[in-house]
């Protein structure tokens, strides 16, 4: 059997999407295509949105959200919503990254979420990101780079030097990287070691454009790394003022067991649940759906999820609050140019059912979001970590996750809203709790569900070795979750007035 388009699309999602920032600009691609239009958060959006539209805007580079409007919405309307999240656990380049011993070229990195680090040694890394460079006209602009080739590696120890059965190396002075040898960086330079002088600073000078507050770029970061960097970004080594870069995995991801039945990947937290969201969106908008549509059909990307979410692009922040309260009141102020749009014409703010000093409210009581963030699918050699009537397993359906101390937001409503959109799909769908003895990690959800006051369930696809540089999930779990987001996302409005609960 061959193996699901949307596995292989999804591939080519994660491969190239070592970072958020990458992963924003591959969803906009699809987004773009799919004929969704990009709106700026600083404009005023009641003169561009319109009735059938289809929008995203992004915040930071590494957090994006898209929606559709359906051409009978009006204030106080339900808004269906999933949340996701676009970073994962990482290594990061520290701001002073330039480090040596022993004859090496060392870099230093930072720690970004709770990885399983020692994944990370003897693995071929390189380096991606963001870099900030400034133009011939003074602009500084964000340039996004990859380098495709390995360059950095951090290296065990021989067994033979340490016989000891743990493997728990120190995060600051063992998990340290190799990016090559002084010798052979002296050697490219055409220096030696004696003729080769610790670099001086310059004094300060009186002239503005000259004084740096900052040590050059050259003293905190190898010279040849930002000739690298440099040259993918497409910049002059001295344009670049400052970057954000994370090392990755160049082993790419794949296809993998004896029928292709698992993708082999980084990133699959959360990258997996992003992609689904996104194609989840674009396949809910056939050609006519939009016209009896009275809700919005929205998807919330997050960065920073992995470190609580607490940034101005992070699911904690004003961020989502902000999109739907303005999206909550669209066309009903009866100002701009979208009061003059026959097509806005059945809205009007002297509507008896339109309180546009509620409307924020009004809408959130009616609508619900699907936070989608990875689930555990049971390991087989260690099947005793599990509830033993919850053990989700690979390629069997998105896992609805349930928790009775709300690390998880799911509940009863929540779960007859999911079944009857999988009914509709046609995907089947599992349950997991963790055992009472085991701790249970947390997501997006409780948080916006308690800022928002909205309705909310958790869910995700089953994976193996979360937080591995090297994951393990599920070729048909792909469709699985698209299927299953497109169906909540088209048939919210008729199945939120199926179900009371107030």
């Amino acid at each position: 059997m061959a193996p699901p388009k949307a596995a292989l699309d999804f591939l080519d999602f994660v491969n190239a999407s070592p970072t958020p920032y990458h992963a924003v600009q591959e969803s906009i691609h699809r987004l773009e295509k799919a004929g969704f239009t990009a709106v700026k958060e600083r404009d005023n959006w009641s003169s561009t949105l319109r009735p059938g539209g289809k929008y995203y805007m992004t915040r930071n580079a590494s957090t994006i959200v898209a929606f559709a409007i359906g051409a009978k919405w009006k204030p106080g309307n339900p808004i269906a919503m999933i949340g996701a999240h676009t970073d994962s656990c990482c290594l990061r380049l520290k701001p002073v990254s330039k480090k040596s011993g022993s004859g090496f070229l060392q870099v230093g990195v930072e720690t970004y979420g709770g990885g399983i680090w020692h994944t990370w040694f003897d693995r071929d890394l390189s380096i991606a990101g963001r870099v900030m460079a400034k133009d011939d006209k003074g602009n500084f602009t964000q340039k996004l780079i990859k380098i495709d080739r390995p360059i950095i590696r951090i290296p065990t120890l021989a067994i033979h030097l340490d016989r000891s059965t743990n493997f728990d190396p120190n995060k600051e002075t063992e998990l340290f990287p190799i990016a090559g040898m002084i010798a052979a960086e002296l050697n490219r330079t055409g220096q030696t070691e004696a003729t080769a002088k610790p670099e001086e600073t310059a004094p300060p000078s009186s002239s503005e454009e000259s004084f740096t507050p900052l040590k050059e770029m050259s003293e905190r970061h190898h010279p040849y790394i930002l000739e690298i960097v440099a040259e993918h970004a497409g910049v002059q080594t001295d344009d670049i003022v400052d970057f954000e870069l994370v090392l990755y995995d160049t082993q790419k991801s794949c296809l993998g067991g004896l029928n292709e039945e698992f993708i082999y990947s980084a990133r699959l937290d959360n990258l997996n649940m992003t992609y689904c969201s996104v194609l989840g969106l674009i396949e809910s908008l056939s050609a006519a759906s939009l016209d009896d549509e009275a809700s919005i059909r929205l998807i919330s990307c997050f960065d920073h999820e992995e470190i609580g979410s607490t940034s101005a692009q992070g699911a904690n922040s004003d961020l989502l609050p902000a999109v739907v309260r303005r999206l909550s009141i669209l066309a009903g102020r009866g100002h701009g140019d979208a009061a003059s749009d026959k097509s806005w014409e059945h809205i009007t703010s002297s509507d008896p059912d339109i309180d546009l000093s509620t409307a924020f409210e009004q809408t959130m009581a009616v609508s619900f979001l699907v936070s989608a963030d990875m689930a555990h699918s049971v390991n087989p050699n260690y099947a005793g970590k599990y509830e033993s009537s919850h053990q989700p397993e690979m390629n069997k359906g998105t896992v609805i996750k349930v928790n009775a101390n709300q690390r998880y937001a799911t509940n009863s409503p929540g779960i007859v809203l999911l079944q009857e959109s999988a009914k509709r799909a046609g995907v089947p769908l599992q349950l997991f709790v963790v055992r009472n003895d085991s701790s249970c990690g947390s997501t997006i959800g409780p948080m916006l569900s308690a800022k928002l006051g909205v309705r909310t369930l958790d869910l995700g696809n089953p994976q193996l070795s979360m937080h591995s540089i090297r994951e393990t999930g599920g070729t048909h779990d792909v469709q699985h979750a698209i299927s299953l987001f497109s169906s909540f996302l088209s048939h919210y409005t008729e199945l939120e007035a199926k179900i009371f609960v107030d």
